[in-house]
C-alpha cells in the first residue's frame, strides 16, 4: 500500500475521532437544547468551549429564557458571560420581572449586573418590598430634653434607578438626619412622645429617596426612649465654666491690690526713712544757726520748750510722734 495514502488514512483517522471526541463530549448538551427548542447547535458549542466559555451555564440560562417566553441570544449571554457577569442570575431576574409585568429588558439587567448590583434581588424587590432597620438615632428637643428613636423604613426597588442610584446606606443616613431634624424642631420632648408619627409625615415629606435606587413607601417609628436633659447639663457646665471665670478674676484683683498694698508700704517707708534722715540734721542746723549767730539762746530754749508742749500734748491725745526706732 503506498505509505502516502496509509498516512493520510491517520491523519482523518485522527480527525474523526476528535470531532467525534467533541461530539461526544457536547452531545448531551445539544440534545437537550434541541428537545427543549434552544437552537444551540455542536459548532456553537464547540466554540463556546475555544472561548473558553462554559457551555453548561450558556445553555441552561439559554433554555431557561426559552421555556419562559424570553428567548435570548446566545452571543449575548456569551458577551455577558465575558464580561463578568452572572449569566444565570440576570435571566433569572428577567423571568421574575415578566411575571410581576415589570418592564426590564436584558441590556438593563446586564448592565445593573455589571454595576454590581444583585439584578435578580432587586426585582424581588420591586415585588416584596424590603424593610430597614435604623440604628439607634439620638437628638434634642427645644426644651433640652434627649431622645432616642428607633425606625423601620419599608422600601421598595426602582429598576430603572438601580444604575447610578444611591444605596440602602444612604436611605439609613438620610431618615437619620431627618429623625434629628424633626426631634430638634419640637417644642418639648413630650410632643414627640405624645405624637411619634410627627416624625414620621415630617421626613416622608422631604423627599429622601431623591437620587437613591429605592423609593420610600412608609417611615415607622419602632421605639422611642428618654435619654439625659442636655439642656440642665449644658447649663450646669456653663454655670461651672462661669464660677471658674469669676474665681480667676477675683484672683487677679486680690493679687493686684496686694501688689498696691506692697507699693504704698515701700513708698511709706521710702517717706520715714527721708523723715528721719532729715530729723538727724536738726541738731547739726541748730549748732550752725548757734555758732553763726543766727540762733539765740534764748531762742533755743523757747524751742526746747515748744518740743516738750508738743510732745506732751501728744501724750495726752494718744498719738506718738514718728521716731527712728518706729522704721
Amino acid at each position: 500500500m503506498n505509505p502516502i495514502l496509509v498516512v493520510g488514512i491517520i491523519i482523518v483517522a485522527i480527525i474523526a475521532l476528535v470531532l467525534l471526541a467533541f461530539i461526544a463530549k457536547f452531545f448531551s448538551l445539544w440534545l437537550q437544547a434541541l428537545f427543549s427548542k434552544a437552537n444551540v447547535s455542536i459548532f456553537q458549542l464547540i466554540g463556546m468551549r475555544l472561548r473558553k466559555v462554559p457551555p453548561q451555564v450558556i445553555v441552561e440560562a439559554r433554555i431557561l429564557s426559552c421555556k419562559a417566553g424570553i428567548p435570548v441570544d446566545t452571543d449575548l449571554l456569551e458577551a455577558h458571560y465575558m464580561s463578568g457577569g452572572k449569566v444565570l442570575r440576570v435571566v433569572q431576574a428577567l423571568i421574575a420581572a415578566n411575571k410581576a409585568n415589570i418592564q426590564l429588558n436584558f441590556k438593563d439587567a446586564a448592565a445593573i449586573d455589571l454595576a454590581g448590583r444583585n439584578v435578580l434581588e432587586a426585582v424581588q424587590m420591586s415585588v416584596n418590598p424590603k424593610v430597614l432597620q435604623t440604628p439607634k438615632v439620638s437628638a434634642v428637643a427645644l426644651d433640652g430634653i434627649q431622645l432616642h428613636a428607633i425606625t423601620r423604613i419599608t422600601v421598595r426597588a426602582s429598576i430603572q434607578k438601580l444604575v447610578g442610584g444611591a444605596g440602602e446606606e444612604t436611605v439609613l443616613a438620610r431618615v437619620g438626619e431627618g429623625i434629628v431634624s424633626s426631634i430638634g424642631s419640637a417644642l418639648s420632648h413630650k410632643e414627640v412622645l405624645e405624637n411619634p408619627n410627627m416624625i414620621s409625615k415630617k421626613v416622608l415629606a422631604a423627599g429622601l429617596d431623591a437620587g437613591t435606587a429605592f423609593e420610600i413607601l412608609s417611615i415607622d417609628i419602632a421605639d422611642v426612649d428618654v435619654g439625659q436633659n442636655i439642656g440642665a447639663i449644658l447649663e450646669t457646665d456653663r454655670a461651672e465654666a462661669d464660677k471658674k471665670i469669676a474665681q480667676a478674676k477675683a484672683e487677679e484683683r486680690r493679687a493686684m491690690a496686694f501688689a498696691a498694698e506692697q507699693e504704698m508700704k515701700a513708698k511709706v517707708m521710702e517717706m520715714r526713712a527721708k523723715f528721719v534722715e532729715a530729723e538727724a540734721q536738726i541738731p547739726m542746723a541748730m549748732a550752725t544757726a548757734l555758732r553763726e549767730g543766727k540762733l539765740g539762746v534764748m531762742d533755743y530754749y523757747n524751742l526746747k520748750n515748744i518740743e516738750a508742749d508738743t510732745q506732751m500734748r501728744r501724750e495726752l491725745g494718744g498719738t506718738q510722734e514718728p521716731t527712728s526706732s518706729d522704721t
